[in-house]
């Protein structure tokens, strides 16, 4: 493999580690509120907002119902406007409002205005970075590609469960909480130098040599080996309204609905079923994400080279991405066990490990699960659609993610004084999801059937 990434070039490569950099500012961003939670929720005669696990739950809702509903916005501007403005925008926007949760102070309204915003700049990572994957790589690479810039959603959760506890131990409870927010959202601005330093389309980017770009090209239906003049082959008009039409359009989106607020609960709540499960404070919880988010990594790398070596053995592609789907979506059963883990009576001091040793696996499932689904729509529709299509999807995962959000919020504060019975839930949730969403997708889209007439 090294031998023929020698022949062919490696610059694709550099794009991926790009938008990995990219993702990896994204989590750490949206993350920075969760590790706020315990601070935010406490009573105000301790030095907290008061606020309850509603009004928490409240506030990451609006995030993510502006998430999702620009998603779906921010995958067709970036289909018209290319993906290195598009993502280039995005990241503008996420890091200003992202700073200005800081000067929010403790009322709820005004950190759901910036939140929102902030909600509205995130919306554009992920149709970008899929449309640049696969524009830069051929097929059989692309859920490898992806599953390397996705695992940024750990790595960005990792850094702010380190970064976060140590800015309110700096600087205090009363200031802690602000420069959190204002250190990770200034580091985007670093992160643009080197996107328009390193970044063009492939008919652009003189640093490509023309073997790998024809390599990049090599599985396309369309005869493109040769550069196109005008550079501009990320840039296309897409019949927006007709992708409703396609069934492959709600697989994807049905897929991304039942899923994405896993992911979403891992991210907002982790924290706080350790801190009630298990009695962790601030500190103590601290390693136990690093560690869930660390292995989440691992699942996003290798779930996305499983259906590569399926293929390499001669398996369809679509076929190959459904059979890897299906084997992951196993995985997160082992969720069920969480409960049983975590019971102290019956494991005492081994509880906390052993629960989140099962988290680890449900995590690393998910992340594996999210490097191929996003797959499928390269797989399936033209490249001058697939930013309009990732945002449908986006927007669907958005919406359920405020499911997850409100029904979270709302048994953790049902069952208040015995929140092992709504964490209980919430993980019989996480654990059968994933089947039934690829029970779902196989039988809006049985067999490969490929897009050809956008």
């Amino acid at each position: 493999m090294n031998q023929l990434n020698q022949k062919i070039g490696r610059y694709r490569w550099v794009i991926a580690t790009l938008l990995l950099f990219a993702t990896t500012i994204n989590y750490m961003d949206r993350q920075v509120i969760s590790y706020l939670k315990e601070f935010f929720c406490s009573p105000v005669v301790k030095g907290g907002f008061g606020w309850t696990n509603t009004d928490f739950a409240f506030i990451t809702s609006f995030f993510t119902a502006f998430y999702a509903g620009m998603t779906i916005i921010a995958g067709w501007v970036i289909d018209q406007i290319g993906t290195k403005l598009g993502l280039a925008l995005s990241l503008i926007i996420w890091s200003i409002f992202g700073m200005l949760n800081a000067f929010a102070g403790s009322v709820i309204a005004l950190h759901v205005a910036i939140r929102s915003l902030f909600g509205v700049g995130e919306a554009g990572n992920f149709p970008a970075s899929i449309k640049t994957v696969a524009e830069w790589f051929p097929k059989r690479e692309r859920a490898l590609a992806t599953g390397i810039f996705n695992s940024g959603s750990n790595l960005g959760a990792m850094l702010a469960a380190l970064f976060v506890p140590w800015c309110m131990v700096t600087y205090g409870v009363q200031l802690g909480w602000k420069m959190a927010f204002i250190f990770t959202g200034g580091v985007g601005f670093f992160w643009l130098i080197f996107w328009f330093w390193l970044y063009d389309a492939p008919s652009k980017q003189k640093r490509l040599s023309k073997t790998e770009y024809q390599y990049i090209h090599s599985d396309d239906e369309e005869d493109v080996l040769i550069k196109p003049v005008n550079g501009d082959e990320d840039k296309a008009k897409v019949p927006w309204g007709r992708l409703f039409s396609y069934r492959q359009t709600w697989s994807f989106f049905i897929g991304k609905f039942m899923t994405d607020g896993i992911w979403w609960f891992y991210l907002f709540w982790l924290p706080d079923y350790l801190h009630k499960q298990f009695g962790m404070t601030k500190a103590e919880v601290m390693w136990p994400t690093f560690i869930v988010y660390g292995v989440a990594i691992f699942g996003s790398v290798f779930g996305g080279s499983i259906p590569m070596f399926m293929m390499k053995r001669g398996m369809p592609v679509y076929k190959a991405r459904m059979t890897s789907m299906f084997l992951i979506s196993l995985f997160p059963l082992t969720v069920l066990l969480t409960q049983y883990f975590g019971n102290v009576a019956v494991f005492g001091t081994h509880a906390s490990t052993l629960a989140i040793a099962v988290i680890c696996i449900g995590a690393a499932a998910h992340q594996a699960w999210s490097a191929n689904m996003f797959t499928t729509v390269s797989d399936m529709f033209p490249k001058k659609s697939i930013g309009s299509v990732t945002g449908i999807g986006a927007m669907a995962g958005g919406l359920g993610g405020v499911f997850i959000q409100q029904l979270v919020g709302r048994l953790t504060d049902f069952y208040s004084s015995t929140p092992q019975i709504a964490y209980g839930i919430m993980f019989m949730v996480c654990s059968f999801a994933y089947l039934i969403a690829w029970f779902l997708m196989k039988i809006l889209v049985p067999r490969h059937s490929p897009i050809t007439d956008l």
